[in-house]
């Protein structure tokens, strides 16, 4: 009886990583249109990618917020942490960026998994995207507390931890804490920076964003575009 109800839940488990595996083919639109856009108009070599769920699909001013970076985003609504491991090879890879920043969690949580899952997903993500680029500098934004989810918010806080440990372990991993801003005095999220759905941003709150990613860009970018240039052959 023990082994059958082993090989039960390994059945069961083994059904639940196949069938998330499986969803991720709803994307497939989304990531043929970057390909086609990249395809013609080719997006600049060495720039900061953005990658993520609807909140970086929304950051319509990148280029503006950060003039001193060539920027491409490739965020794609709706998507989880996993999404964007499963399409890296498509949507990371071929631009060899100069740094890389990420925006994803808050669906996953959304959806059920546990805040450790979500560490260990933005784990697996930094492996695979270094696969290629060993060196490539990643930072995370932490996921943010919002009106329409303030009741994840135990679970947010939560993952944002784990996900800060973690990337204090690694190198050219960094932990962007947007949380304390985006809170009010009574530890709740404030509803003027967000539109009316009380998910997605507006400009104020996406100035939070940028005055957390700023630093961190010049830091990071700035020297891996470098150090790249550097070790370029001479032609």
């Amino acid at each position: 009886m023990k082994c059958l109800t082993l090989v039960l839940t390994l059945f069961v488990i083994s059904f639940g990583a196949v069938a998330k595996d499986s969803d991720h083919g709803k994307w497939n639109a989304d990531i043929e249109a970057f390909e086609a856009s990249d395809k013609a108009s080719p997006p600049p070599a060495n720039a900061v990618l953005f990658i993520g769920s609807s909140s970086i699909r929304f950051w319509k001013t990148l280029a503006t917020d950060f003039p001193r970076y060539r920027v491409i985003n490739r965020g794609f609504g709706g998507s989880d942490l996993d999404d964007a491991t499963a399409f890296a090879d498509r949507i990371v890879t071929p631009y060899h960026p100069a740094a890389l920043v990420m925006y994803a969690g808050d669906n996953d949580l959304q959806g059920g998994d546990s805040p450790e899952q979500v560490r260990d997903d933005f784990a697996a993500f930094v492996g695979k995207v270094r696969e290629t680029q060993p060196d490539l500098p990643v930072a995370f934004i932490a996921i943010k507390p919002s009106v329409a989810r303030v009741a994840l918010l135990p679970n947010i806080l939560q993952a944002d931890m784990l996900i800060r440990q973690w990337a204090m372990t690694q190198k050219n991993v960094a932990f962007l804490d947007v949380v304390p801003a985006m809170l009010d005095a009574k530890g709740q999220p404030m509803s003027d920076l967000f539109i009316d759905d009380g998910l997605h941003m507006n400009a104020k709150g996406y100035a939070l964003w940028v005055a957390q990613v700023k630093p961190w860009l010049a830091e990071h970018a700035m020297a891996a575009e470098d150090k790249r240039r550097q070790n370029a052959p001479t032609p």
